[in-house]
């Protein structure tokens, strides 16, 4: 991609050489693979494990929450296989990551063996490998060669004309918006219509960009980084909410409700925010009380009143319509399957808080419904822009044929919901891309710059280690991030859209933490934007599911699933 810093040959400076010489240790992708190889059984034994166990991941939450996450770790290092055989920095960079994930797999059985049902020795085999592709200088030789994306042409024009577009439209705003917490400038809204960012998702035939194929969800994947790069709060999240949507009436709409919806989210006359969370429901979404009750409207129209209280509801005050979920069976013991979703219009509020009272048109004039909802400002202390709110309806009147799917789709909005969430996750992790991008860049950048006693800290080890293992952790996502797109474009990837946005969310915490720390005390300041990024990236492990529900209710599952049924 465009964006990417290219490589800088800096070995020969004089303070690089007092601290330590240039590394000529060779890439072996074939010992890589061989660890790689090696973790996959090590997991494999120990999903099997808590298989076994009575409760499994319910009782044995910590085994499967590092379970997961050791499993997410192995399947980004079988993505890089391929890429490691593209050239000798690509190759550099899978034997490094290799190294790294069989360390952090190594650390987490550590004494833990009986628990994970492996040998004392498992990883034995990998200690030479992580030796030499973690060693001090063999990262530090990583730090200014990234590596490139390897993108087919046409995704390089996406992800260069998105980089454009937010480099030169949303960058400019985003230390304004996150230092006063202002609303996203609706030229980024308008502008990122006319790129037809909102339209990536939606079939050809209802007026977006989506005509199938291998691709399809990779487009998405490189303008979500390149938005993200520029800012997470008013860049790449703005496309989450009609791709969210979007993805729901593609699973799930009836014809009549994609013809509608579809065009109008594609070209932004409609943006949605996401109203699913509750205050006493966040991650156990089959348990929302939000009710959606059958009843006709003032105009005599087939409808339904919706009552409760949603909260967490990012973009709502801005958004034009809630995608909405609902019970409409009041028989709890129903759970999900007593779920529907629906799509409810509402007027803009203003950002700091908002009282609407409901009227929809009648044959004389504005009728009103008597409906009633409140929202109210959730502050944050970072993912500023959107602002997420606190939302209470009373009677909010919605038609009939607004939920989702009709007839058909009541009970299910559940799993249209969650269609859009699986694709929301992978979308995640492309902002998380995006976000741990910025921050290596930006903290290679100080480091060219900034002089500690008399050398540029770029040229001591720590920095070139630290800013080595950022490449890799970056690249490593990247490249797990388009390889789901590539099984999702195929129907496939449940599990992994879950893995990639567990693991490489987790990743960017680490990556922004250690570019902010290499600015020193001008991390710590507002004057440089890496503050933004950390901030920033703390709410990626929290919201589009959180990251210990994914791993214990999502990713533990799947993997035990899966090994039952081999």
């Amino acid at each position: 991609m465009s964006h990417m810093v290219p490589g800088r040959a800096r070995y020969h400076s004089p303070g690089y050489r007092s601290v330590i010489s240039p590394v000529m240790t060779a890439p072996d992708l074939p010992a890589a693979a061989d660890v790689i190889d090696l973790a996959d059984r090590v997991v494999g034994k120990a999903v099997r494990r808590l298989a076994s166990l009575d409760g499994g991941p319910d009782e044995h939450q910590v085994l499967a929450y590092d379970i997961a996450h050791a499993a997410s770790a192995v399947a980004t290092a079988k993505s890089l296989v391929d890429y490691g055989n593209k050239g000798d920095v690509e190759a550099k960079i899978t034997c490094a990551y290799a190294a790294d994930m069989a360390h952090d797999l190594t650390s987490k059985i550590l004494g833990r063996e009986a628990d994970w049902g492996v040998e004392r020795d498992a990883m034995a085999d990998a200690h030479a490998f992580m030796a030499t592709y973690r060693a001090p200088e063999f990262l530090a030789s990583l730090a200014d060669t990234p590596g490139p994306s390897h993108l087919s042409s046409d995704m390089e024009m996406v992800a260069d004309t998105f980089d454009s577009f937010a480099q030169n439209v949303i960058a400019p705003h985003a230390e304004h918006v996150h230092r006063t917490n202002a609303d996203v400038p609706e030229e980024i809204v308008s502008g990122m219509a006319e790129l037809g960012a909102f339209g990536l998702s939606v079939p050809a035939e209802y007026g977006g960009y989506s005509e199938g194929g291998d691709e399809e969800y990779i487009a998405m994947v490189a303008a979500t980084e390149a938005l993200s790069k520029a800012s997470l709060g008013i860049g790449g999240s703005l496309i989450t909410r009609p791709e969210i949507l979007t993805r729901a009436l593609v699973k799930g709409g009836t014809e009549e409700q994609k013809q509608k919806w579809l065009p109008l989210l594609a070209t932004a006359e409609v943006m949605p925010a996401v109203a699913v969370t509750e205050p006493d429901y966040g991650s156990d979404v089959a348990g929302i009380k939000v009710t959606a009750t059958p009843k006709d409207g003032p105009n005599g129209e087939a409808g339904w009143v919706i009552n409760g209280v949603k909260t967490w509801c990012t973009f709502g005050a801005r958004a034009d319509a809630l995608t909405l979920l609902a019970r409409t069976d009041p028989d709890r013991t129903k759970t999900h399957r007593g779920l529907s979703l629906f799509i409810v219009p509402k007027p803009r509020g203003d950002a700091h808080g908002f009282d609407l009272r409901q009227e929809i048109d009648g044959p004389d004039g504005p009728v009103s419904t008597g409906g009633r909802m409140e929202g109210s400002p959730i502050d944050t202390i970072g993912y500023r822009g959107m602002h997420s709110y606190e939302i209470s309806l009373e009677d909010w009147w919605v038609p009939a044929e607004n939920q989702v799917g009709g007839e058909e789709g009541l009970g299910k909005g559940f799993y249209y919901q969650m269609a859009g969430f699986e694709n929301g996750r992978l979308q995640t992790a492309a902002r998380a891309v995006g976000v741990m991008q910025a921050a290596y860049e930006q903290a290679l950048d100080y480091a060219e710059n900034r002089k500690v006693f008399g050398t540029a800290i770029l040229d001591y080890q720590l920095t070139r280690a630290k800013l080595g293992r950022i490449a890799v952790l970056t690249q490593a996502g990247r490249q797990f991030a388009l390889a789901v797109a590539t099984l999702m474009a195929k129907g496939q990837g449940a599990m992994e859209a879950s893995m990639v946005k567990a693991y490489v969310c987790k990743a960017a915490e680490w990556v922004t933490r250690e570019a902010m720390q290499i600015h020193g005390g001008m991390g710590y300041a507002e004057e440089f934007p890496v503050s933004r990024l950390f901030v920033d990236a703390r709410v990626l492990s929290i919201f589009e599911g959180a990251d210990e529900t994914l791993c214990l209710k999502v990713i533990a599952r799947q993997l035990i699933a899966a090994s039952n049924a081999d």
